[in-house]
């Protein structure tokens, strides 16, 4: 009976761990929709005026990006702002020929008379947070833009996010993330539907409230001072914006979340890509949680509601970990259930914890509405679409809950970057893609022998108790049996 104990116990912890997730998204719906009713102005820079208007550096930190690099340079040059109060930094780690190309791109936008240079580095030390730190050395901009490789910013986008550094006492101003290939494939699909949730909700949802936010890495404006004052990048997580972000909210600097300002971005659209990315994004959510769990604690200048959505908030990687828990478990569950029927009592308990997945429906269909639209036909969509995303991101929980454990056990890893497609001209010829991952990873094994041990679960259904089975779980181990047989196929095809 201790094995069983013990099943029991860590079980009902993880369950109870996850609805006090969702408890803390059902508040952050609240906090969503009163935001909406709210309008607000800010004041403006009269660009008539060059002495008002602030000089702002862009910042691209980019790594190997042959297949975006001219894309990202001829939208960034479109950028309407006074010439005389901007420049641009390529801070480029390219380590193949793309620094030439790179070169050779600047040299003729310099020629247009566009203040743009291209800084290299003979090591990649700190990785992303280290080209940023050493650009920001010799940046002239009062305030610094950020841009990944594969984001493309609308012309008046400078215009439309300095504006909000007339309140002195911003440091951040972060816009929401678009999907230029939304609609590719079901992957990219599955993780606009995710972006959109957190885009959406969750920046919204502790922004409104004065709760801690991330700058999300890409997409957003620093204040220099800020930056500086929060003690400058540092490359000891994967997540250096993440890390940055909390420092500098600890030093009371207010961020700003523009909702309404789209960025447009390329998703991943082959999985081996994704994978990379949700890993060091779920490691590097946990090495945070090691550097500033006792930082935010001990903070005595932000409440206790802050501090706990602030905790959740670093821990939301560790989410993974407990649906892997929870689902491995649960089969044992299932029979242990129907052997011990004095546990009957217990078990109804538990089954109220269903409601956290209705909390996620509820929560998930009014940022899908957000996008989609409200309506019977869209939200008999969203029903469908939420159950896949749900059963695939379950899919990825393992992937994910090892890298939540190597960012909790404090194992360091090299910063691997996402490859970029340029899928709007490319096609389907993201196969030739140099960058791609051609080894397939030793938890792709396992991610098949879970699919089977949950196909196992939904058998288990049909054999247990004496009354013609047990279905309570099994819609839970088909989500299961069908994310897990979608990651392990895909990742062996390496298929969209």
């Amino acid at each position: 009976m201790i094995l069983e104990t013990t099943v029991i116990i860590i079980y009902s912890v993880a369950l109870l761990l996850i609805f006090m997730y969702a408890l803390a998204q059902l508040n952050l719906l609240f906090n969503y929709l009163s935001s909406k009713r709210c309008k607000e102005s800010c004041e403006t820079f009269d660009l008539s005026n060059s002495d008002e208007v602030p000089f702002v550096t862009i910042q691209l930190p980019v790594y190997n990006e042959m297949y975006v690099m001219e894309r990202l340079l001829d939208n960034i040059a479109k950028i309407d702002y006074p010439k005389n109060k901007l420049e641009i930094q390529v801070l480029d780690d390219s380590t193949d020929e793309t620094v030439e190309s790179t070169r050779e791109h600047v040299e003729k936008l310099q020629a247009t008379g566009l203040d743009i240079q291209h800084i290299t580095r003979t090591n990649r030390t700190g990785f992303k947070a280290g080209a940023l730190k050493e650009g920001l050395t010799i940046a002239k901009g009062e305030f610094i833009a950020i841009f990944d490789s594969d984001f493309l910013p609308e012309t008046d986008w400078l215009k439309r996010t300095i504006p909000f550094f007339k309140d002195e006492n911003i440091g951040v101003v972060q816009t929401r993330w678009g999907h230029l290939n939304r609609n590719y494939s079901l992957l990219t699909k599955i993780q606009a539907f995710a972006l959109d949730a957190h885009f959406t909700l969750e920046q919204v949802g502790r922004n409104s409230k004065g709760h801690f936010i991330n700058f999300n890495g890409t997409a957003g404006v620093w204040r220099k001072e800020c930056i500086l004052d929060a003690g400058n990048w540092e490359g000891d997580t994967l997540t250096e914006d993440l890390d940055l972000s909390y420092r500098a909210q600890l030093k009371n600097w207010k961020f700003k979340y523009l909702e309404d300002v789209k960025t447009p971005a390329e998703l991943p659209v082959v999985i081996s890509a994704a994978r990379s990315q949700q890993f060091r994004w779920n490691k590097g959510g946990a090495e945070n949680f090691r550097k500033m769990l006792w930082r935010v604690l001990k903070s005595e200048n932000i409440s206790a509601k802050t501090k706990l959505h602030g905790l959740l908030h670093l821990l939301n990687s560790t989410m993974f970990l407990n649906v892997l828990i929870v689902g491995i478990l649960s089969i044992p569950m299932l029979y242990i259930k129907n052997e011990y029927t004095h546990l009957k009592p217990y078990f109804y308990v538990m089954s109220f914890f269903v409601i956290s997945t209705i909390i996620f429906f509820v929560c998930y269909w009014f940022m899908y509405k957000n996008t989609y639209g409200g309506g019977i036909k869209n939200f008999i969509r969203y029903i469908g679409m939420f159950f896949v995303f749900f059963s695939i991101a379950m899919g990825f929980s393992l992937h994910n809950s090892i890298a939540v454990l190597e960012g909790h056990w404090g194992k360091k890893s090299e910063f691997v970057r996402t490859p970029k497609f340029n899928i709007n001209t490319l096609k389907d010829s993201w196969k030739k893609n140099k960058y791609l991952k051609k080894t397939i990873s030793i938890h792709v094994v396992f991610e098949g022998l879970l699919m089977l041990y949950f196909g196992f679960g939904m058998y288990s259904a049909f054999i247990v108790g004496n009354q013609g089975g047990d279905f309570g779980l099994f819609p839970f181990h088909l989500m299961l049996f069908v994310g897990f047989g979608y990651v392990f196929i895909k990742s062996l095809t390496s298929k969209v």
